[in-house]
């Protein structure tokens, strides 16, 4: 049975199964885009035809329900056979041999794409605008959920296709595309540092208030005859700060000056001081000695 003929193309468009082999059997180069390499019938048919250019198709995996499209390079491969990229290969879950519905398509041209990297590697790159602009030049669509492989200094960088807009499917040929780009699937956000739980520190317990002394009229006594006075000993009047607590508690946060605690005291000392003011020596007028000038 001839494989060209396993699938029959309608006269309205073109439809054929082919079986699938990777590129990398006639063309390294192919693995870094999305073009294909098709028999000479193909071709043949596909002038008979009104197609739109460039040529664009849709490939299907018939038993694994996928679908992506493609260009095509040339019509060069044997009959019966078809040439795919192998990342093109690993997004139809094909293998070597397997068979392959192939139809041309008509796509809108791109508007908008979301993409999502592999690694955290692709962010690093110099101009990663730069470098998929380059690489995309090796394209002529993309589909969404599917998965293109990018080089970059000898090194491979994986993409998925997220989102397209107009359509599920787009051609990037000659087209202005707004391109945005999803965080890495390898990315971790930054760990927020974890504030330590230091235990609340108690309240300072109010120290015991040690009782001070006040010495009330300490300067030095004079008469007013003139006369050395007796220095009489002043009390000592003890104030402890936490006197009549239960009576005069003073809101914290506030100053209040005086208290009837304090007058108290300076009452009884003053009265004391007086009391034996009057108990000592009582001033006498004029108990000096008298002359007389005639003498």
């Amino acid at each position: 049975m001839n494989r060209d003929n396993y699938c029959y193309g309608r006269n309205s468009m073109f439809e054929q199964c082919y079986c699938c082999y990777s590129a990398s059997f006639v063309k390294d180069d192919l693995e870094k885009g999305d073009k294909v390499i098709m028999p000479a019938s193909a071709l043949d048919r596909l002038a008979k035809l009104n197609i739109d250019y460039p040529m664009l198709f849709e490939i299907s995996n018939p038993r694994a329900s996928k679908v992506t499209h493609c260009g095509v390079l040339e019509f060069t491969a044997d009959e019966g056979l078809i040439y795919l990229p192998f990342s093109m290969m690993e997004n139809m879950q094909l293998k070597d041999g397997d068979i392959v519905r192939v139809k041309n398509a008509s796509l809108p041209k791109g508007t908008y794409v979301k993409m999502q990297p592999h690694k955290t590697d692709f962010l690093d790159v110099s101009n990663p605008k730069a470098v998929l602009e380059t690489s995309l030049r090796s394209y002529t669509c993309l589909t969404t959920g599917d998965t293109i492989m990018v080089v970059h200094n000898n090194k491979e960088f994986y993409i998925n296709i997220l989102e397209t807009k107009p359509s599920n499917a787009i051609s990037i040929i000659e087209t202005d595309c707004e391109v945005d780009f999803a965080p890495p699937l390898d990315y971790k956000e930054p760990e927020k540092p974890v504030k330590s739980k230091r235990p609340r520190p108690e309240a300072d317990e109010e120290p015991e208030h040690k009782s001070r002394k006040l010495s009330s009229f300490t300067g030095t006594s004079r008469r007013l005859d003139g006369k050395p006075s007796s220095q009489v000993e002043v009390p000592v009047c003890e104030i402890n700060s936490s006197v009549s607590k239960s009576s005069t508690r003073r809101q914290s946060g506030k100053l209040v000056f005086g208290s009837s605690a304090v007058d108290a005291s300076l009452k009884e000392s003053s009265k004391s001081l007086a009391q034996k003011e009057e108990d000592g020596m009582k001033f006498k007028a004029f108990t000096g000695q008298k002359h007389s000038l005639k003498d």
